[in-house]
């Protein structure tokens, strides 16, 4: 059974880090591109970042490019948020998601997690 697991979520100020952890099991996690999303009280769930599952490739949502960095480590089955800079609107549920595509819509996702909330106080 495969499980996606975050963690590392909670409130902070803004200008502030924190850095989120996704433990992954049940699949073979260096063959999968992970991603990050987030859903915001009363939006849509929206795309936040992505890795290949080599590590190689990274690309980012505007609107949190030079801000957020991910990251992965395929001996400890984990993808990473690091996320600087915290703005009140990136309050969200934070979603760790796999999939073997590297540009898959967040429809197509093969697995996700349960999410971890990020609270970000002005």
């Amino acid at each position: 059974q495969v499980q996606l697991v975050e963690s590392g979520g909670g409130l902070v100020q803004a200008g502030g880090s924190l850095r989120l952890s996704c433990a992954a099991s049940g699949l073979t996690f260096s063959t999968f591109s992970m991603y990050w999303f987030r859903q915001a009280p009363g939006k849509e769930r929206e795309f936040v970042t992505a890795i290949s599952w080599r590590g190689t490739n990274t690309r980012y949502a505007d609107s949190v490019k030079g801000r957020f960095t991910i990251s992965r480590d395929n001996a400890k089955n984990t993808v990473y948020l690091q996320m600087n800079t915290l703005k009140p609107e990136d309050t969200a549920v934070y979603y760790c998601s796999a999939d073997r595509l590297y540009t898959a819509a967040a429809d197509g996702m093969d697995y996700w997690g349960k999410g971890t909330l990020v609270t970000v106080s002005s």
